[in-house]
C-alpha cells in the first residue's frame, strides 16, 4: 500500500507535527504499507493561490506542468493521509489551495452531464487527522459538522474516494488534553491498518 501524507502546518514544533511523526512511525512498522511519501505543503512552499486569465484557464488545470509532480503523487497513492489543524472551523488556507488546484476536472473527476460527476480517484482510501483548540463537539454542534462534511462529501467522495476515516482531536491546547494518549492512538492505527 503506497501512502501519501499531506502535512499542513507551518511549525515543525507543533502538535500537528507530532501527529505526523506518529503517522510515519506507525506506517514504518506496518508490513502492509510498502512506501510512504510526505508532502509538507509549507516546507514545499506550495503556492495555494489560484490564477486564471487569458493564458491560464480553469479547464486546463489538469494539464498545468507546474502541478505534474503533485498529480503523480496522488495517482501513485493507495492511501492519502491529511494531517492538519482546524482553524476558524476549516482546514488551513494552504491545504484548501492545494485542494483547489489538485482535485481538478479531468484529473480527479469528470463531468458526466448528470447531477454528480464520475470520480477518477476510485479505489483509494483517505484518512484525515485534525487538531483543534476547542472541544471536539464544537464543529459538530456549532458548525453542523462543516469540517468533516467539507473533506468527506464536498471533496473526497466527489472524486470517488468512498472510504474515509477521521481522527478529530479537540481541546489540544489544554494541559489535560490527553495529547499523549491521542498520539498513541494514531501510532497504533497506522501500525495495524490494512487498507
Amino acid at each position: 500500500m503506497n501512502t501519501l501524507v499531506i502535512y499542513t502546518h507551518p511549525n515543525h514544533e507543533s502538535l500537528s507535527y507530532a501527529f505526523l511523526q506518529k503517522v510515519l512511525q506507525g506506517s514504518q512498522e506496518n508490513e502492509r504499507i510498502t512506501e510512504v511519501q510526505v508532502l509538507d505543503l509549507y516546507e514545499e512552499q506550495f503556492d495555494p493561490v489560484l490564477v486564471f486569465n487569458k493564458n491560464k484557464r480553469r479547464r486546463d488545470m489538469h494539464r498545468d506542468p507546474k502541478l505534474e509532480k503533485y498529480r503523480k503523487q496522488l495517482l501513485w497513492a493507495d492511501k492519502i493521509v491529511f494531517v492538519y489543524p482546524i482553524w476558524w472551523g476549516r482546514p488551513p488556507a494552504m491545504l484548501l489551495g492545494y485542494i483547489d488546484q489538485m482535485f481538478a476536472s479531468n484529473f480527479a473527476y469528470r463531468d458526466t452531464g448528470g447531477m454528480l460527476p464520475e470520480g477518477l480517484l476510485k479505489g483509494k482510501t483517505a484518512v484525515c487527522v485534525s487538531t483543534m483548540k476547542g472541544p471536539v463537539l464544537y464543529p459538530l454542534y456549532w458548525l453542523n459538522n462543516a469540517p468533516k462534511v467539507l473533506m468527506r462529501k464536498a471533496l473526497l467522495q466527489y472524486v470517488g474516494i468512498k472510504r474515509v476515516k477521521f481522527f478529530e482531536f479537540g481541546s489540544m491546547e489544554k494541559k489535560n488534553g490527553r495529547q499523549g494518549e491521542k498520539l498513541e492512538k494514531i501510532y497504533r492505527y497506522f501500525k495495524t491498518v490494512a487498507h
